[in-house]
């Protein structure tokens, strides 16, 4: 199960996307998006996310 990020709660602040360890995390009109097929359910996002925009689906 991938990791999504809720786009009402992200603040386009990119610290979810430093933190992943296979770059699935990408920035699209000022949001971070995780791409479910490279997500490895590490959780490193979640933790680096100031706002726990990041959640387990």
């Amino acid at each position: 199960m991938a990791y999504k990020i809720n786009a009402e709660e992200c603040i386009g602040c990119g610290a979810c996307a430093d933190e992943c360890p296979v770059g699935a995390i990408s920035e699209q009109d000022g949001k971070y998006v995780i791409d479910a097929d490279a997500c490895l359910d590490c959780g490193a996002c979640e933790g680096a996310c100031p706002v726990g925009a990041p959640k387990a689906e």
